[in-house]
């Protein structure tokens, strides 16, 4: 790791002892930012394994003995100084494996995470390389997951990137990572795009701040741009339907564990949506794909991870991720597939296919027109 951030002109500033983990090195780039890291990195090995598959390549994550194997708390800096890395190196053939921070919070200890050599083949060609990976345990699906491969040259954009993907969805990971104009350092967004003109926004005079330095602000605050960025794809469906004329009110729902939204009708009842953002990735026959299910489950029940139909009225699809629009697509979800093992629980692979409507109001009708009988 300091071999690589010293070949992008890094400099390093300071590195803990390498037989404590994670591992700690904070320095500085050419262009002058001071940048630190929490690295758990562990090393790939391409161990011939019984029972599995002759082409893949894991790195085990372990700390201590087998007798601590619990839950262990995936460190996130508070203050967002430090950028959190969740990775394993193969350092002979110069590439890593990058895998989400949140997504494995907590993890548990001496258990591997398999990749293919094809995989591998195409970071060390491309220098840069992005997939989706998804596995069943104890026969039910895990949460889908995008993957980041690089090699030595593209470690520095892996660790901005990093930055600025902590907390987002899937298909929106996905999507950062693809587009690295979308997260390059601030200072080298104002080069490219210029100043943005001040607006007489009374926010802007509250703060007595350009929208720039605002924007600025946003973007080199980690909690503050992980909160701005959850509300995105939510505030545009909210302003998507309240412009609707048949719409009477439409709000917000800031509650844990709620819906997203609660919407009415001229004359109708009060109905809420769930608003979920689909992967980058279309599947075969061109659909968007939506991993419908909570990150983690409890452990007395792993039916918890998925969603009943009771939960809310009417399901949204935010397709931004592969149409780069925020357009949306809405169902109910009395018509989406069963789980095949959870009774009363939705399937997680769902598909925005021929069901679904790209106009709420005939759904609302629907459900208002049930709930008022």
């Amino acid at each position: 790791m300091q071999e690589a951030l010293t070949a992008s002109g890094c400099r390093i500033i300071a590195a803990a002892d390498p037989g404590e983990a994670p591992f700690r090195i904070t320095f500085e780039t050419a262009d002058g930012e001071r940048l630190g890291i929490v690295a758990y990195a562990f090393l790939i090995t391409r161990t011939p394994t019984l029972n599995r598959p002759s082409d893949e390549r894991s790195f085990q994550i372990k700390y201590g003995s087998k007798k601590d194997n619990s839950d262990h708390n995936i460190w996130q800096d508070p203050a967002g100084l430090y950028t959190t890395l969740f990775l394993g190196i193969d350092p002979v053939e110069g590439f890593f494996v990058g895998i989400d921070p949140e997504l494995h919070n907590p993890t548990k200890l001496f258990i591997r995470f398999e990749f293919k050599d094809e995989h591998a083949e195409a970071v060390k060609s491309n220098g840069w390389h992005v997939w989706e990976r998804q596995k069943r345990t104890f026969g039910f699906e895990d949460p889908v997951e995008v993957v980041i491969g690089g090699v030595k040259d593209s470690f520095l954009r892996y660790v901005y990137f990093e930055r600025a993907a902590r907390g987002l969805d899937q298909g929106h990971r996905q999507l950062l990572a693809e587009r690295a104009d979308y997260f390059r350092p601030v200072a080298i967004q104002r080069q490219v795009l210029g100043e943005v003109p001040a607006a007489p926004h009374l926010l802007a005079r509250e703060f007595d701040l350009s929208p720039t330095e605002i924007l600025e602000l946003i973007a080199n605050a980690r909690r503050l741009k992980m909160a701005v960025r959850g509300w995105v794809a939510e505030e545009h469906l909210r302003a998507t339907i309240a412009r609707m004329p048949e719409i009477a009110e439409c709000r917000r729902l800031d509650s844990e564990g709620s819906p997203d939204l609660a919407v009415r009708l001229h004359g109708g009842p009060p109905l809420t949506i769930e608003c979920k953002n689909v992967l980058r990735h279309v599947s075969a026959r061109g659909y968007p794909r939506v991993d419908f299910q909570r990150t983690r489950a409890s452990k007395a029940d792993p039916c918890s991870r998925y969603y009943s139909e009771k939960e809310f009225d009417i399901l949204s699809a935010c397709l931004h991720a592969v149409r780069l629009q925020w357009e949306f697509a809405y169902i109910r979800p009395n018509r989406l597939h069963h789980h095949p093992k959870c009774a009363g629980r939705l399937a997680s692979n769902v598909l925005v296919d021929d069901r679904w409507s790209d106009s709420i109001i005939p759904l609302l009708r629907e459900v208002s027109g049930e709930k008022l009988r």
